[in-house]
């Protein structure tokens, strides 16, 4: 019988940014300062914040996550959306920025527009290889996610992202979380309705 059960964390409002926006905002050659590793391999906080502003508001303070990428995208909350401006934010896998929302990004020597890469994350679960093996799904699938509690409720629609360099690791948004009364390492499960 496959395993059913993980850690879940949360995640709150944050920036993937690329080598040519961190030098837009933070000045020629500067490099990403980590503060703290997080679950997932090769990922980590930065010392470096930013300023992320919509048509009608902004949020201050909001934490660069490293490695640099590619293209940039800051990911929001879904309860973010009415501040910054940005109903029609969509829901999205980290890095499928096509067709997502416009924002402004604010640093310490400057600032830049994007016309796309403002988007909610779809909630998922990072499993390694031989993790998905155990769990018995595949990349891209898609599964519900249990949590208990007082509060304890299904989620749909969850993601399984494969990858050999991945740890287990189920991650939902703040609004998810505080919506059913879970904080980080709570335990979910896997379940077939």
């Amino acid at each position: 019988m496959p395993e059913t059960k993980m850690i879940v964390n949360l995640s709150n409002r944050h920036v993937h940014i690329s080598k040519e926006d961190l030098e837009a905002l933070f000045g020629k050659g500067h490099q990403l300062v980590k503060t703290k590793d997080l679950v997932q391999p090769g990922q980590f906080a930065c010392a470096e914040t930013v300023t992320i502003k919509g048509p009608k508001g902004a949020f201050e303070n909001v934490r660069i996550l490293g490695p640099e990428r590619k293209e940039t995208q800051c990911e929001i909350l879904a309860s973010d959306q009415f501040k910054l401006g940005v109903p029609a934010c969509p829901v999205r896998e980290s890095g499928q920025l096509d067709g997502s929302a416009p924002f402004e990004i604010i640093g310490p020597k400057g600032s830049i527009k994007k016309e796309q890469g403002l988007i909610i994350a779809k909630r998922h679960i990072h499993f390694s290889t031989t993790d998905a093996q155990r769990f018995g799904v595949t990349d891209k699938q898609v599964v519900s996610l249990k949590v208990g509690g007082e509060r304890g409720a299904i989620f749909l629609n969850v993601v399984c992202r494969v990858n050999p360099s991945y740890a287990l690791e189920c991650h939902i948004d703040f609004d998810e979380g505080n919506a059913v009364g879970v904080g980080n390492g709570t335990l979910g499960e896997i379940v077939q309705i």
